[in-house]
């Protein structure tokens, strides 16, 4: 159970803070008495910020090993609509069967034939992976409405201080960053900014009530626009349209039914088949990304923890979806992690499994040791292929190609790697 503190907060930490990170405040115990401002304050030994793929997954793995987390989600419900579907590979299942929800996630989708892959493939539709991982946690696991505004240290603890934009402060022993792309949690890190392809994604699922007769990847490439077609199940299929980013009002890229508009115009010269699955797209499943990326040197270079504080999934190493692994990166990152906070973050000695600073740090350290050069491979693969894509020279267009041949003969051995045992 948690324990809340009625503490004062001073104007000065409760004041707006532009990037949300500083590097010290006040101690967070009796040290902030003195401060005018009431507000309470909870104790939480493991904090997840953000309750997407890589957040549950990382909270139900903690969990298979004994260890308690709380997930603070900004929105206000399971972000279960946005993303439309995702495609699972032979890695990602294996992380699936770790975390004991493979099985009932079968069901859901139909296996790929000629999908230009060895092994399980299947395209899940995010909402059955998210309600899936959700399903599988404690009651009261997340928490919604909760958005991090800021992170802070405590100069006379170990200990961080999350405020939300709720008014709501936790103390925490551990904080792990799942938030995304856009991670407030990677600032705190100091790690470098984001940056974005020349690219961006439409997305969307369209029901065939009468049934489909496609069964495996299909790409259709036309006017430097890339159009894929997935069969989630024998009614459904989730698509995707790869483009040069064009910069319009930001209001267009917002509305559903005119990014389906907008994606028609550019198709016009695709298939009628695609013109046609398109069209009959439920527009509430239609979303536009601008796509973002980590570079693959930071990658090489970047430190991913501080102390007790640490980031994972997409706020670790965000990727182009040209290898459709990026969410199942996320899913290899949670078991890895879980198992080695089970391994060196525990103290066991008097039959209680508390989470300790020292075992902790060595934990995220090892994570990072293990993963590193796993995500700096993906990431590089990524990049190269996405770059590809975009409007480039035709010596650009060479050298990435070159290095894509030099560095990656086998290219679909990111399938191979397994992210071990829980």
């Amino acid at each position: 159970m948690c324990r809340v503190e009625v503490v004062g907060i001073s104007d000065g930490i409760a004041g707006n803070d532009d990037h949300g990170v500083d590097d010290g405040i006040g101690g967070a115990s009796s040290h902030l008495l003195s401060f005018s401002k009431k507000v309470a304050m909870e104790d939480e030994e493991l904090v997840i910020i953000g309750a997407g793929i890589c957040g549950l997954a990382t909270a139900l793995a903690l969990h298979k090993k004994g260890i308690k987390s709380v997930v603070m989600e900004r929105s206000e419900s399971l972000r279960n609509v946005t993303g439309a579907a995702i495609a699972i590979r032979p890695n990602g299942w294996r992380a699936l069967n770790q975390l004991g929800v493979a099985e009932s996630l079968r069901h859901t989708a139909i296996p790929l034939q000629r999908s230009n892959t060895d092994g399980e493939v299947r395209c899940l539709r995010r909402k059955d992976l998210i309600d899936t991982l959700y399903a599988a946690l404690p009651v009261g696991t997340v928490r919604f409405g909760c958005q991090l505004e800021s992170i802070k240290m405590d100069t006379h603890s170990t200990k961080k201080v999350l405020r939300f934009t709720n008014g709501s402060f936790i103390v925490a022993k551990v904080v792990i960053g799942c938030d995304g792309g856009r991670s407030i949690i990677a600032e705190f890190l100091n790690l470098k900014p984001t940056k974005m392809f020349p690219l961006c994604a439409v997305r969307g699922l369209t029901n065939y009530p009468n049934g489909h007769s496609y069964n495996e990847f299909a790409y259709f490439r036309k006017d430097n626009i890339l159009v894929g077609r997935v069969p989630i199940d024998d009614k459904l299929i989730y698509w995707f349209c790869s483009l040069p980013y064009i910069a319009k009002d930001e209001k267009v890229w917002k509305d559903p039914e005119a990014i389906c508009r907008s994606t028609l115009e550019l198709v016009r010269n695709h298939p009628q088949e695609i013109n046609e699955m398109i069209e009959k797209t439920d527009t509430k499943s239609i979303s536009f990304t601008h796509l973002r990326y980590r570079t693959p040197w930071d990658l090489l270079t970047g430190t991913f923890c501080k102390g007790t504080v640490m980031v994972a999934g997409d706020a670790m190493h965000v990727m182009g979806p040209f290898l459709g692994q990026g969410g199942s990166a996320g899913l290899e990152d949670a078991v890895v992690l879980a198992r080695t906070m089970a391994q060196l973050g525990l103290d066991s000695g008097k039959g209680e499994n508390k989470l300790t600073v020292h075992g902790v740090e060595k934990a995220f350290n090892q994570f990072i040791k293990q993963r590193r050069m796993r995500v700096v491979r993906l990431s590089l693969q990524t990049y190269l292929t996405g770059m590809l894509m975009s409007r480039s020279s035709r010596l650009e267009k060479f050298m990435y190609n070159l290095l894509l041949n030099l560095l990656f003969h086998n290219k679909k051995s990111h399938i191979d790697y397994d992210c071990g045992e829980l």
